[in-house]
Formats: C-alpha cells, structure tokens, sequence
C-alpha cells in the first residue's frame, strides 16, 4: 500500500518537488521523459517495504518542479548539481540512483564527476551515456529530420512543438506510451516523412485499461502535464548539444560505482540508440559491472509493463549493495 509523502524544496535555486517513503538506506529514482515521479510508484512501495528509504523526484522541468524557460538551465552543471542538492537536503552523503531515460544519463554525469556521492547505480533501459565525438546529437537529428519524421529535430524549435503537445496532452501520452511499450515498435514512428507533426506520427493506441496501465493512471500524467505544459521536458532535447560538449571532458573514461543493469528485448532506445550490442559494450563504460538483467517482451515504459519483474529485480539488487 503507497504511504508516500510529498515533500516540496528549495534545490539547487529551482522549486523541487519528491515523494519519499520509507526508512533505511537511501535509493533515489530518476525519471525521463515524458514522464514524472509517478512512473515509479509501483516501485515506491516495494523498495520501501524492503528497507529503503525511497526517493521519487519529479526532474527538473516535468511534474511539479520548477521549469526554467531558458534551455541552458538543462545543461549538466544544472542537472547534476540537482542530484547534488537532493543528496544535501535530504542530509545523506551517498545514495544508490536508479533511472531511467534521460533520469540515468543525469545519474551517469552525477557518477562520472562525483563517485563519492554514489553507492551504486541501477540503469534501466539506457546502459552508458551516448556520445559521438564527431557530430552532436542536434546535428545528427537534423541530418536524418532531411529523410524521414525524428522527434528531437521536431523537438528542437522553441514553440510548435510545446503548442502542439500542450494542446492535446491525453492523446500525445495516451499514443507515445503506447509507441514506447512493447506492444508496439516505436521505430516504425520514423517512417513518416520529414514535416510531420509527432502526434501525427504517434500510432493509434488501443482502448484503456491496457494489460499493464488503466485509465486513472494515465490521467495522473494527462493532470501534471496539463497543468505544468512540456516545455521543461522539451528543453531537456534543446540542451542535448551542452551536454554533448559538457560531457567530452569525460569522453573514455569508465564510471567506477557499483553498476547494475536491467534492460528489456523491445526497448527503442537498446535497438537504435547504443550501437551495434550495446549489452557487449557495457564494461567499456563502467569499470564495475555486477549485474545484467534483461526482460522479455518489455518495452521502454518497463517499470509499468513488467511491474513484478522489475520490482522483484530491483529488490534482489539492492540487497547485493546492501549487503556488500
């Protein structure tokens, strides 16, 4: 049964909003996009009933944290320092970070530039953080925005896109949640020709309840983003080449944390994301590998599609780390 708190602070000079439950060793779980802490609140409870002390925040920009107008606010230096003051307030030296989406590529800087805060990472879905020296990720969308329909070149504008989503939240979520699950292959998304409008490009999902979500719980999101916009999601796509540059300092070196890994077999983001066996290349990226969980069936909104499985898998190992 949820006994979650919602707690709201002042956090690295932006309003921050978090769920907590739970006591003992702090775990932090991170979200991407278009999502909001409440993508882990099948998790909440079962990480709290096994003796964690859980932590959901809502990201910068989604939810009910504060979302900066100007892109540069989503840079590294920004989401990073996030974490850090999270971990500062909350009065805890370390925490084991969970994520997923662009939640575990902020968890990747975090442990990059400041392992001592880290007990341990748990990725879902996004093994290592994607970087390709020679062209940025805004390029690189531009360049194939020239063949066919890609979200982040449609993302990248300032205005039509946050316009369009704004508009219909319900039917924007209700679609790419379903785009983004197994159920359907997100890449068939990219078959429209340049032009075309995301919600247009989305697949017509089918009636709620789905086997993994029902109608309230998709109204839960459809309330936030309606009230909060997408244009602080947005900006986390508008910030993607600051990041770019921000991470070359770091581009070689493997993260040392503890590093877990659950991934699922219908994931976007492992089949065109990661390269050619992305599972292959994940010691090339953190020196200390302890665990790789993969899932059938599952696709990117795995938390939900699989809930048993992930959260049976996430229990398993954080007693490891807690343990070690």
């Amino acid at each position: 049964m949820a006994a979650w708190m919602h707690r709201y602070a002042r956090i690295n000079h932006i309003d921050m909003h978090y769920v907590e439950q739970g006591e003992g060793p702090l775990a932090i779980l991170c979200h991407g996009f278009p999502h909001i802490w409440f993508s882990w609140h099948r998790q909440i409870p079962a990480l709290a009933a096994a003796g964690w002390r859980v932590i959901a925040p809502d990201m910068r920009g989604m939810g009910q944290t504060e979302a900066p107008a100007d892109p540069r606010a989503y840079d590294v230096d920004h989401t990073v320092g996030d974490l850090i003051g999270l971990l500062d307030h909350l009065g805890e030296r370390q925490a084991v970070f969970v994520g997923l989406d662009f939640g575990i590529l902020t968890i990747y800087d975090l442990a990059l530039r400041h392992p001592e805060r880290v007990r341990a990472v748990i990725g879902l879905e996004n093994p290592f953080p994607v970087h390709d020296p020679a062209i940025s990720p805004l390029a690189e969308a531009a360049r194939h925005a020239k063949d066919h329909f890609i979200h982040i070149d449609y993302f990248r504008p300032y205005g039509p896109a946050d316009a369009a989503l704004n508009a219909e939240p319900r039917r924007f979520l209700s679609k790419v949640f379903y785009a983004l699950s197994g159920d359907y292959r997100y890449l068939n998304v990219w078959s429209h020709p340049p032009g075309t409008a995301y919600i247009d490009a989305l697949p017509e999902p089918p009636p709620l309840p789905w086997a993994w979500l029902n109608e309230l719980e998709l109204e839960f999101f459809v309330s936030e983003y309606s009230r909060s916009g997408f244009t602080g999601g947005l900006n986390w796509y508008r910030a993607m080449d600051l990041r770019w540059e921000q991470r070359r300092a770091f581009e070689g070196v493997k993260s040392t944390p503890p590093f877990y890994f659950i991934g699922s077999e219908n994931d976007v983001d492992l089949e065109a994301w990661h390269g050619d066996d992305p599972i292959a290349h994940i010691p090339d990226h953190h020196a200390d590998v302890r665990a790789v969980r993969m899932l059938p069936k599952a696709g990117h909104m795995m938390q939900l599609e699989r809930t048993p499985d992930v959260n049976a898998t996430l229990v398993e190992f954080l007693g490891i780390i807690a343990r070690a």
